[in-house]
């Protein structure tokens, strides 16, 4: 009878280990993925404090432009204010959109093209703009990891006993926001 009693014993403390242990995983993906998450907001409000400076650099050039602008501080305070990973793609593919119609309209302007202040912030862009690409795929992996812990067996069992949920991927909603976007005067 001591026998037994060890060994239902050690299913036990090996079960509760094997909890534990799920558990502390669940928690380190979900924390990954909100580190992720918050460096990708790092960068978008790095390219939000850019983004009016450009505007203003480009509106001294191509002051008849009014209606590209107005689009894109649009855009700007649509993506400030969104909310979730859902959201927040939609709104940054928007206004990914309206800053290559902004560049676009740079290329009728040569003065603007060779001005260093222009030359400076599209430099600070495009790279912010890799930074949230780079950030957005270590969110993306840390999102496709906790997912797949959280779907496969048996760790499914610990992720829905403790309320652990999945999460959204932070990508382009559609094909056509993946096109070029076609300026046309």
């Amino acid at each position: 009878m001591a026998i037994l009693s060890w060994i239902i014993l050690a299913v036990v403390v090996i079960v509760l280990l094997w909890i534990a242990t799920a558990f502390n995983g669940f928690v380190t993906l979900k924390n990954r993925a909100k580190e992720a998450w918050a460096d990708i907001d790092v960068q978008l409000k790095r390219r939000y404090d850019l983004i009016p400076n450009l505007v203003e650099t480009v509106k001294g050039y191509a002051t008849h432009e009014r209606e590209l602008f107005e689009k894109v501080t649009k855009a700007r305070a649509s993506a400030i204010g969104a909310q979730g990973a859902k959201e927040k793609a939609e709104a940054e593919n928007q206004l990914s959109g309206t800053l290559k119609s902004l560049f676009a309209v740079s290329e009728n302007y040569p003065d603007l093209k060779a001005s260093v202040n222009f030359l400076e912030l599209q430099r600070d862009l495009t790279d912010t703009e890799d930074k949230i690409q780079a950030a957005r795929r270590f969110y993306n992996t840390n999102v496709r990891d906790l997912n797949i812990k959280i779907e496969s067996f048996p760790d499914n069992f610990i992720a829905s006993s403790f309320g652990f949920k999945q999460m959204d991927l932070f990508q382009t909603a559609s094909e056509a926001e993946r096109e070029p976007v076609a300026v046309k005067f």
